[in-house]
């Protein structure tokens, strides 16, 4: 939980006081009307959490502080910074302006398109360029220097690159020098703890081997931070990882009622998913874990007169543009799911989490089940059907980004379809299933409804005609 944030703290993008949420991966404060429309960009764009009503593992908070601390925002404003900009007529938001458009736009430009984040010198080849960045990252994080990292990250560097002739990764060298707070760092954006060096060693071990027992145990856990998730949602308890137990399943207090043929049929499409596609749907759905408990925080702390209104609800998970069609289609589809329907898509997901872990051993092999267990903030490049007609919708309430041409179809790959090993099953395939569960369930819950109805006009008839026989 977060400490008592100090009166001169503001909101990075419009410098109103006394801010209350944060955006983890870019290291800043804000406020709830700006916290409004970083939650429409969607977490691959920004990963909010309030100060003091979200739970906090400390050593990421404590993180998240260094980097606000040190100026990290200067990393997204960079070119706001010269005087130059003033006379261009480029500003940041202030307080007194509307979130719509004014705050909106501003914060879509600095997050969304990086307008204002300086920009390295073109070359030719940008993978070049990257994997400088990147061996630089992996230099730095061996000291305590986060704002560096960051911008490292923020310009195009690798989280999880492996130095060829070090042969390791960022995060093994900020293990072994202890360095907790760059480990967070590299965890949120995309750094897998269950990678091995080049002599078969994890970063874990290497914080073990140099007695850093904290970051040690967190490593672990930001390895099971996905399905530590789900389980807390459900149940409130996580496993308990220094004694070996790696999963709670937990249990539907009416488990009975889930036992139809369709059911059935979702669970067994479900164990059927190659372990990539199980990865990209494990992640879907804690996305949606996530939007759903922030919306709880969202409406328990706001104005509900001024701040809750059509235009900062977000009634389904943002439109991930790196992300096919047919995948965003289904993310959505997950907010249709009412609570019961959705916690069973929840066991059903943490079951055959642990059964494909104990099912096979630990491996570095892409298809490896623990890449489900890495933190959420890895974005994956693995996308499905090439449609020139996106086939969803656009969230919250100004979104107008042409996702054609975020989109490119150059950086699209083969269909999901095709990259199944245990049949021709898709994602899409499984959220129709799960959703032919939910439309069945409604359609009996209405027959009941009518039935009872009829049942009711029966009785009144009844009482009319006993009525009409006593005169």
């Amino acid at each position: 939980m977060s400490k008592r944030l100090r009166s001169s703290e503001v909101c990075a993008d419009c410098s109103g006081p006394d801010p209350s949420w944060a955006s983890v991966n870019r290291g800043t404060f804000i406020c709830d009307e700006c916290c409004s429309v970083h939650r429409s960009l969607g977490r691959h764009i920004s990963q909010v959490r309030h100060l003091k009503h979200t739970p906090w593992p400390p050593t990421l908070l404590q993180m998240v502080e260094t980097l606000y601390n040190n100026g990290a925002n200067s990393i997204w404003e960079h070119s706001l910074l010269d005087p130059a900009s003033l006379i261009s007529g480029r500003r940041k938001a202030n307080p007194q302006d509307k979130v719509h458009p004014n705050k909106a736009e501003f914060i879509r430009a600095k997050y969304q398109m990086l307008a204002f984040v300086h920009r390295l010198p073109c070359r030719d080849d940008d993978s070049v360029t990257a994997k400088d960045l990147s061996k630089q990252l992996h230099s730095s994080v061996r000291t305590g220097n986060l704002e560096t990292c960051l911008r490292l990250l923020s310009l195009g560097a690798q989280a999880n690159f492996f130095h060829p002739e070090k042969g390791n990764t960022p995060l093994h060298v900020a293990s072994k020098a202890g360095q907790i707070l760059q480990a967070e760092l590299l965890a949120v954006y995309g750094a897998d703890p269950g990678t091995q060096d080049a002599s078969g060693k994890t970063p874990v071990d290497y914080a073990r081997q140099g007695g850093h027992h904290e970051l040690a145990e967190r490593l672990v856990e930001i390895q099971y931070e996905l399905t530590d998730r789900l389980a807390f949602y459900l149940c409130g308890r996580k496993p308990d990882h220094k004694n070996g137990q790696h999963f709670i399943i937990p249990q539907m207090a009416d488990s009975s009622l889930d036992l139809s043929e369709l059911a059935k049929a979702a669970k067994k499409k479900l164990q059927s998913l190659s372990n990539h596609l199980f990865e990209e749907l494990a992640m879907d759905v804690y996305d949606e874990v996530d939007r759903r408990e922030t919306d709880a925080v969202w409406l328990a702390t706001q104005n509900h007169s001024t701040l809750v209104t059509e235009t900062t609800v977000v009634p389904f998970l943002p439109v991930n543009p790196e992300y096919s069609s047919t995948r965003n289609q289904g993310r959505q589809k997950l907010a249709r799911f009412n609570a019961h329907e959705f916690a069973t898509l929840v066991i059903d997901i943490l079951s055959d989490a642990k059964r494909r872990q104990q099912g096979s051993p630990l491996s570095s092999s892409k298809d490896n089940v623990e890449l489900i267990l890495r933190t959420i903030s890895n974005q994956h490049s693995g996308e499905s059907q090439d449609n020139d007609q996106p086939d969803y919708d656009s969230v919250a309430s100004d979104e107008d980004t042409d996702l054609d041409a975020t989109a490119s179809k150059a950086h699209r790959q083969k269909s999901l379809d095709s990259d199944l090993s245990d049949g021709p099953v898709t994602v899409q395939e499984f959220m129709e299933v799960k959703n032919a569960l939910v439309a069945s369930e409604a359609k009996i819950q209405q027959l009941m409804k009518v039935n009872n109805n009829l049942s009711d006009e029966l009785r009144i008839m009844q009482k009319k005609l006993l009525g009409k026989d006593a005169n």
